[in-house]
């Protein structure tokens, strides 16, 4: 017998006080209603029923965000099956002892019975039906409608956040955990409106069985009553009565307290502050409106015939609050404003000084997005341009230069213009406090506001107001602020341009910082075997492609090995390609998936190495080729692009250099791989096949 124990007590040491409450807390429900209580157990349990009543209540109100109460509907659930658990225990002690007296079913009951209702079960009565229809009517419906209403807009509302999301991971504003985690948020919103609405059936039920559980304890205590205990009709119906009207409402008032918890949980919107503070930050901190509901309250309190006392008191502590709190205004001094001295005359002579050196890159805004770019108010944006560059670095392989911002008033108030070396590479519009709802190709309605294009992507898009982002997030659309429509077109053009932001200062300092971790490499190749502007032509070359270049261990070691037979950068941007093969592969086509690709006729196919069989840099097509192989190209990318793939043309080594120039133009999304690139473990599918009409 030692064994078993000694198994058990092992069981029993794995499983905490957590893991037990829940399994034990329902047995006990479910045997409530099936063995019979004492009196002094029953009271045990109806003040613990009514301390978890107001302490759900408690937690709700404190509770700043919706989804830190999730688990509230299994909660509403348990605390109904407690009620009526208590319900059908009390119900059995009141049949069987009922005659005793009063306090048959136990003090609690007994308070509630008499204390409360003055021990005139009419009066009861009409309290227990008035809880009822409040609980049943008011609350309880409320909530449940609000919960139904809420999971809709939420379920509708999930492709506009999920897509929100996606936005600002691309814009480097959140990391993958973030959006991972707050993926994980909407979907236990919509779960949670769900299941709220479900549960608040659960407290609609309730009150339906309390009233038909007094009916039956009335009539059941009459004929108990009369015919079993041969007591009179008048004392049966008052000690049975009492004792059901105090037992119907020692359950009825917990269940109203968890209705009204529901309704704050459903109703409430996220915030950072609870109920409390919401309800004093935003109803009592208007000194004028106060101030004019004093005056009314006081005019009503003068009229003949009103409680004048009560309405004058009441006025005059709300004018005392609005005068204190427009005192406290007055006494906010603006800090002031220093000024400027005057500035000395300028030299007549012009100096070196006068030169200023162009930005790398360069953010100009009109006089309305001040705010967004101000760092004396917070301004979003630039966080956001901290964030861009920071996901940048880590994705694509390098440090990119600061973004030097600047407002310019010749342009428009909510214009905005990107420089890239001075030279402006993208402009648009964006309205601070107002939200640009993109379509991304499939939405259910249409949003009233100012029609416009995403400038980063040109797809159609609308500015709404604030307020009309969960109609546009229900309807499909990709709702994002004025700091993230700027903030993803300058995230967009830096990835366009990388290549040209990489000069040689920052390669120097990529070397500087891989010469931590292989520094004999870095030395033996720069200078000593390749120039450092023929190391940046390579990487550049990689850049213009779209092929990041963070494996620089990979990149340095193949440069190296090759280096001491050619100098051509071409000829090592193409044996750098190979050594990345496997990093591209995955780039664009994430995970072991096949990799669907185009490919060139076998007749173009040999007609083009016909043309480069020279080895002349300046090779050129016949225009009608020329021609066919753009436009059929452009129409077989849209294809991939209407599937969901990547547009790649896998051609042969000697082929790609060429294609990928000429190309490049016409159909700048396009990825032109040599086979030579792509690993030996990926299957290649070809989709669609280029020339084939020619």
């Amino acid at each position: 017998m030692a064994a078993p124990s000694f198994g058990m007590q092992n069981f029993i040491g794995r499983m905490n006080v957590s893991q037990m409450a829940s399994p034990v807390l329902i047995l006990m429900i479910l045997a409530m209603m099936v063995l019979p209580l004492p009196a002094f157990v029953l009271d045990v349990f109806f003040t613990f029923n009514i301390a978890i009543s107001v302490l759900v209540l408690l937690v709700a109100v404190n509770t700043q965000k919706t989804l830190e109460f999730s688990v509230f509907p299994t909660v509403l659930l348990v605390t109904t099956l407690l009620r009526l658990s208590l319900n059908v225990a009390s119900t059995r002690v009141v049949m069987l002892e009922g005659h005793t007296g009063p306090d048959a079913a136990g003090k609690v009951i007994e308070a509630f019975g008499h204390f409360m209702v003055g021990g005139n079960f009419a009066v009861g009565i009409l309290v227990f039906m008035i809880l009822v229809v409040i609980n049943f009517v008011v609350i309880t419906k409320g909530a449940g409608r609000v919960a139904e209403v809420s999971a809709r807009f939420t379920l509708d509302a999930m492709p506009g956040k999920q897509m929100a999301i996606d936005a600002d991971l691309n814009a480097g504003l959140i990391g993958e955990e973030d959006a991972r985690k707050r993926r994980s948020e909407i979907s236990r919103e919509a779960e949670f409106f769900g299941s709220m609405d479900g549960a608040s059936k659960f407290v609609r039920g309730d009150a339906v069985a309390g009233i038909i559980i007094m009916l039956l304890n009335v009539v059941g205590g009459l004929i108990v009553g009369v015919l079993q205990h041969n007591m009179e009709l008048a004392q049966a119906a008052k000690n049975y009565t009492l004792l059901t009207i105090g037992d119907g409402l020692v359950a009825q008032i917990p269940g109203l307290i968890i209705s009204i918890a529901a309704g704050m949980v459903v109703t409430r919107v996220s915030d950072d502050r609870d109920i409390g503070q919401q309800v004093m930050g935003q109803m009592f901190r208007n000194a004028k409106a106060i101030g004019i509901t004093a005056a009314i309250v006081g005019i009503l309190g003068l009229i003949p015939g009103m409680p004048n006392l009560v309405f004058l008191m009441l006025a005059s502590g709300m004018g005392w609050m609005s005068w204190r709190m427009m005192e406290k205004e007055k006494r906010i001094v603006e800090a002031p404003v220093k000024v400027a001295p005057a500035p000395l005359q300028d030299a007549l002579e012009a100096t070196w000084g006068d030169v200023a050196p162009l930005d790398v890159l360069g953010l100009e805004v009109g006089y309305r997005l001040i705010p967004l770019v101000d760092k004396s108010q917070d301004g979003e944006l630039l966080r956001r341009i901290r964030g861009i560059r920071k996901k940048f670095a880590q994705e694509v392989g390098f440090l990119v230069s600061p973004v030097h911002i600047r407002d310019n008033l010749e342009l428009k108030p909510n214009a905005y213009r990107i420089l890239l070396k001075g030279v402006e590479v993208g402009q648009g519009e964006a309205f601070a406090g107002q939200l640009m709802a993109i379509n991304p190709g499939r939405v259910a309605g249409t949003l009233n506001g100012a029609v416009t294009k995403d400038p980063a992507f040109g797809l159609p898009a609308v500015w709404i107001e604030l307020g009309q982002r969960e109609q546009a997030q229900a309807y499909g659309y990709t709702v994002v602020d004025a700091s993230t429509v700027v903030a993803t077109h300058l995230n967009h053009l830096i990835l366009t341009h990388a290549g040209e932001l990489l000069g040689r200062q920052e390669v120097q300092q990529l070397l500087d910082h891989l010469a931590k971790e292989i520094p004999k490499l870095v030395e033996d190749l720069v200078p000593k075997i390749l120039p450092l502007g023929t190391l940046q032509k390579v990487l550049q070359a990689m850049l213009e492609e779209g092929v990041h270049i963070r494996d620089m261990r990979t990149i340095i070691e193949t440069v190296a090995d090759h280096a001491t037979r050619t100098q051509n950068a071409d000829d090592l941007s193409s044996q750098v390609r190979i050594a990345l093969g496997r990093a591209i592969a995955q780039q664009l086509f994430p995970g072991n998936s096949e990799m669907q690709v185009m490919s060139l006729d076998p007749t173009l196919e040999r007609l083009l190495s016909q043309a480069v069989a020279g080895g002349s840099e300046n090779t050129s097509f016949e225009p009608g080729l020329a021609d066919t192989l753009l436009r059929e190209t452009a129409l077989a990318a849209g294809r991939q692009e209407a599937l969901g793939l990547p547009a790649v043309l896998l051609v042969p080594a000697s082929l790609r250099l060429l294609l990928s120039r000429f190309l490049r133009r016409t159909v700048p999304q396009l990825k032109v791989l040599s086979h030579n690139e792509v690993p030996e473990t990926r299957i290649i599918k070809v989709t669609s096949i280029i020339g084939g009409r020619a």
